[in-house]
């Protein structure tokens, strides 16, 4: 079962989520944060995953704070263009910008019980900044999160154990970049795949099936352990 439901923040802000229900009683519940892309088809589909594995999945927008909250477009070099001009729109947002919104998809996802977080991107780095900023959190795991290997953010102290993965042909995010972010943050579990940005993804030509494989099957051990 799955639905998009309206959630509000702290401040009063609504946006919508996405929400997938598992098919008996959760063991617990995963947060799951979009790309540059909206809460697409293939950000549901994630979260479609998360619910089939026996967790509660909610899936914000992140986009909303900047009147786009049901935008959803595809992987063309125009749909490239068109979600780094909003990422950077809402990235520009005064303090504490975005946060708020995922806070309150925490909150909202804790009715499952303890709460994971995953995000791909754009929605990896803020995955990063969830985990080392926001309460309620029990796991985080940003796959090939943008600028979160840069010195500013490797210096954030994460509250609760991180998973991390990238790839070795990541063009946006130079491996010299992930080695260093591995010295400032030992306690970070960092798998680097032979694999392009955006390997999760299915319906991008970067797709990596068996690096996509192998980091859903870490990520799922690392929820099992610290989410339930």
């Amino acid at each position: 079962m799955s639905d998009t439901i309206t959630l509000k923040a702290a401040d009063g802000h609504s946006f919508p989520a996405y929400v997938a229900q598992p098919s008996g009683k959760a063991r617990g519940a995963i947060v799951v944060l979009q790309e540059i892309f909206g809460v697409n088809s293939h950000i549901r589909s994630v979260a479609d995953g998360y619910a089939a594995a026996g967790y509660l999945a909610v899936a914000p927008s992140t986009f909303s704070r900047i009147g786009k909250g049901d935008l959803e477009i595809g992987y063309t070099e125009a749909d490239m263009k068109e979600g780094s001009a909003l990422k950077a729109a809402v990235e520009a947002l005064p303090a504490p910008g975005v946060m708020p919104d995922i806070q309150a998809a925490i909150e909202h996802a804790a009715q499952a019980g303890k709460v994971g977080i995953v995000g791909f991107c754009w929605g990896g780095l803020l995955t990063w900044r969830a985990a080392c900023t926001l309460k309620g959190l029990s796991a985080a795991v940003p796959y090939y999160g943008g600028g979160m290997t840069t010195p500013e953010e490797a210096a954030r102290q994460p509250q609760v154990p991180v998973m991390a993965h990238f790839g070795d042909q990541d063009h946006w995010i130079p491996l010299d970049t992930v080695e260093a972010f591995k010295r400032a943050q030992p306690g970070v579990n960092v798998h680097v795949y032979h694999a392009n940005h955006g390997f999760n993804c299915d319906q991008r030509g970067s797709y990596n099936e068996a690096a996509a494989k192998l980091a859903r099957e870490r990520t799922l051990a690392f929820f099992a352990q610290h989410v339930g």
